[in-house]
């Protein structure tokens, strides 16, 4: 057997020895810019050496606000080879909320204690409003403004700090996590082992991943490119916004390059499903995919089944569809469910699932599909509020353990207390085992208790994915207290497809009657918003404590019409915040 890396650095020094690369694809779906592993060190190792000399020393940290692109490779693998710490942040892609952007990036780069930020040109001229409400010590740099030299040595330790990335933010502000060498390479072994063992490489496979996954998020960053640099393999890469306004972009990818491996959110599968039009597929061929991750979010079996149907005249096998769960807090992937044979959906009884907690299988019941069983070295088990274990069939508390938990969020000890008991990590999930095999139910903060009885979001949710006007996967269920009140109503949000004026008061009715045909619950209200109004986390999921929040407040507004004259105006208030950070004294 071959001996693992023990850092992440040497992942891509012993790539750079294998004849392959990264391909970054383009608005015009040509060949792309294509970067072998060597070229990448070449160019990380450059940026190594001018971020030293920007004075930085081992173990700082260095925000990174970069998009899909090499520029990405640059910053990222040339902080790991300085020693330093690099934390990935979301780019201003939202420029409808760029005042919302500013606040919750200035945050992230406090709360991260990052020293310096590190974006490119073109994003550049967005962020000086961040900087300037961070306070960011050495202010902000563009990658291809730093002078490439060589690096001095830098001594990195597997258990050292990585990188530091953010949870996902559903139901509390986003929090920095701190994973190690050590912690992020044993998931990627973890992954990367499963996948061999039900498709190993040989004459007539040769691994290819592809992903339009956001490179700050664990799913793309660990999920995709590390797993596929561990192989290592060819990997493809597509920018998020090319993928979120053209999905077909990504089955075009699949067939052209012939990837075989490809994660993705469960939302991405029924946008593919539902929008990709067939003159989109002419000549894709998507024989070639053995293992579609899907995790990041609730997995649907609708969802699963209309894609499986729509692609399967394209050569897509229903066994490459693997739901998976994991979480920012254990390095990513915890679970994984088999990957040679079809997804797995059981129907449980409603009532006994949500008045006491009680998974018994049902034929008419509510559908729910397994992620499978946890990945070898890992552990699950469920416990009740009282931290008391819990059999098989019976519903509580998710908590993981295995060697890619996280030690800690970086400078918050109550907060890892709170997550961390025995080296036991309380995901924050809802679920239960069934056959050794988990099935969630909700995010314990998000679920609703309607007389007494607890009911997932996600469930309502996903009852209106279809009424004609509501946007697929932009609706936020919540339980409200009402004036006199005796307890929590059932209040429902959704997205209209479109803009403008519109006959709400119909959609609502038909929202709240498909509510009640395929739940059983009654909504006491459905708000009616415009498209792009519901608040999401950096990866796009839905935050409904915040949504809740903002109605509340009277904030919850559509996004301000993105216009060339509003940009223009917000790159002269970061270039204005940007000359004041530059001329305010520092204190040393």
């Amino acid at each position: 057997m071959r001996e693992d890396p023990a850092t992440i650095p040497s992942l891509l020094i012993r790539a750079a020895g294998h004849a392959r690369g990264v391909r970054f694809v383009d608005r015009s779906e040509g060949d792309g810019t294509l970067l072998d592993y060597a070229t990448l060190l070449a160019r990380a190792s450059g940026v190594a050496g001018a971020l030293q000399r920007r004075g930085l020393r081992p173990g700082d940290r260095v925000g990174l606000v970069l998009p899909t692109a090499p520029t990405f490779f640059d910053a990222f693998f040339g902080a790991l080879l300085a020693g330093l710490v690099p934390v990935p942040l979301y780019p201003p892609v939202r420029l409808g909320r760029l005042d919302e952007y500013h606040e919750r990036t200035a945050a992230m780069l406090r709360a991260s204690g990052a020293r310096l930020v590190v974006s490119d040109r073109r994003i550049r001229r967005l962020l000086g409003r961040s900087i300037a409400l961070a306070a960011t010590e050495l202010g902000c740099e563009a990658v291809e403004s730093l002078d490439a030299c060589d690096p001095a040595p830098a001594r990195v330790a597997p258990d050292d700090v990585a990188f530091i990335q953010f949870s996902s933010g559903t139901t509390v502000a986003p929090k920095p996590v701190r994973l190690t060498h050590r912690q992020v390479l044993a998931n990627v072994a973890a992954i990367r082992g499963a996948i061999l063992a039900a498709h190993p490489e040989g004459p007539s496979l040769r691994h290819v991943g592809v992903s339009w996954l956001p490179l700050y998020h664990d799913m793309g960053l660990i999920g995709g490119v590390f797993v596929g640099l561990s192989h290592p393999s060819d990997l493809v890469l597509i920018p998020p916004e090319l993928f979120v306004t053209r999905p077909a972009i990504w089955l075009r990818a699949m067939s052209r390059w012939r990837g075989t491996t490809s994660p993705a959110p469960n939302f991405a599968y029924g946008l593919c499903a539902d929008r990709i039009r067939e003159e989109d597929l002419e000549g894709v061929d998507l024989s070639s995919w053995v293992v579609a991750l899907n995790g990041a979010e609730p997995v649907t079996p609708g969802v699963l089944q209309r894609f499986v149907d729509r692609f399967a005249p394209h050569g897509f096998r229903p066994e490459a569809l693997t739901p998976v769960y994991g979480l920012a807090e254990a390095s990513l992937a915890v679970t994984f469910s088999d990957l040679r044979r079809p997804f797995r959906t059981r129907r449980f009884d409603r009532k006994a699932l949500v008045c006491d907690g009680l998974a018994r299988p049902a034929d008419d019941g509510l559908p729910l599909v397994s992620v499978g069983p946890a990945l070898p070295g890992f552990s699950l088990r469920i416990l009740d509020d009282d931290g008391l274990p819990l059999a098989d069939g019976r519903l509580g508390r998710v908590w993981v353990r295995g060697p890619s938990v996280m030690d800690g969020y970086h400078a918050m000890p109550e907060a890892t207390a709170a997550a961390l008991r025995d080296g036991w990590l309380d995901t924050g999930d809802v679920g239960f085992l069934a056959d050794g095999e988990l099935y969630l139910f909700g995010r314990a903060k998000d679920v609703i208790v309607l007389r007494g009885r607890n009911h997932a979001p996600q469930d309502v949710e996903h009852a209106i994915d279809d009424v004609a006007g509501v946007r697929t996967g932009c609706s936020a269920a919540v339980g409200m207290v009402a004036d006199g009140g005796d307890g929590e109503e059932l209040v429902v949000f959704a997205e209209r497809r479109t803009r403008g004026a519109a006959a709400d008061a119909a959609l609502a009715e038909r929202v709240a009657h498909r509510i009640t045909e395929r739940t059983g619950l009654v909504a006491s209200r459905v708000v009616v918003l415009e498209p792009g109004t519901l608040p999401r986390t950096s990866s796009g999921k839905i935050r409904r404590a915040e949504t809740q929040r903002r109605f509340l407040a009277g904030e919850l507004v559509p996004p301000k019409p993105v216009t060339a004259l509003r940009v223009l105006g917000e790159m002269l208030r970061s270039r204005v915040a940007f000359t004041r950070v530059a001329r305010s004294p520092r204190v040393d």
